[in-house]
């Protein structure tokens, strides 16, 4: 990871999760070099706001994100909002397959699966049919999503077992999720940019960097 001879995916279930998990480590594998990519699973908006023009603007955010993270580009699947646990399950997997061949990641990032967001205990579960053995993913990592895995009533059950140093790369975080306008919230909720550094600076204590991401192993390949 980080040599700059790979492919990864961020997969998150809506705008603003790829960077809230991964941000640092996005920014971070752009900086070596790797080829990173993201993957939006649902539209974003439809079950909340039904409206094209605001789904639309939340890909733009995206992207623009994108960029200020160094990030290749942005995957959208278009599926509902809000409601991955009424879609089929192999619907969900196909839009994350379909994307891995696509993009033929070595290691892909999803969220964790103790969450009280049921769109992403769908993605966290459709993530790993897409990389089970023999999809050619050597490594799958589960992240952290603030706002979600950390309200999760008795306790987050997140369980982390490597720490990415985003030392130099924690600005650029912040900044690229301040792309989501509609997204960040005031200090204290977990969706501010104060919160978001005050995350990094605490994993970086796990681990003795000065800022740090967190993130479950699930399988690894070597």
């Amino acid at each position: 990871m980080f040599d700059g001879d790979d492919a990864v995916l961020v997969v998150g279930a809506h705008p603003d999760d790829e960077v809230l998990g991964a941000g640092g480590a996005i920014a971070k594998h752009a900086a070596a070099g790797d080829d990173a990519h993201a993957l939006i699973v649902t539209e974003g908006t439809t079950h909340q706001y039904d409206d094209r023009d605001l789904i639309e603007q939340k890909r733009e955010h995206a992207r623009t994100c994108a960029d200020r993270l160094g990030a290749e580009r942005v995957h959208f699947g278009d599926l509902p909002d809000m409601r991955l646990d009424d879609v089929a399950h192999v619907e969900v997997n196909a839009v994350i397959e379909g994307v891995c061949e696509e993009v033929s990641p070595d290691a892909v990032y999803t969220h964790a699966r103790r969450e009280v967001n049921r769109d992403h205990v769908a993605v966290h579960d459709s993530t790993l049919v897409a990389t089970r053995p023999g999809s050619g993913v050597s490594t799958v990592l589960a992240y952290e999503t603030p706002s979600s895995t950390n309200w999760t009533p008795g306790g987050d059950g997140f369980a982390p077992s490597l720490f990415v140093d985003i030392t130099g790369h924690v600005e650029t975080k912040i900044e690229a999720f301040q792309a989501y306008e509609s997204e960040t919230r005031a200090y204290p909720h977990p969706r501010s940019a104060e919160a978001l550094e005050s995350i990094a600076r605490s994993r970086g204590t796990d681990c003795g960097a000065a800022a740090a991401e967190a993130f479950e192993v699930l399988r690894m390949y070597r």
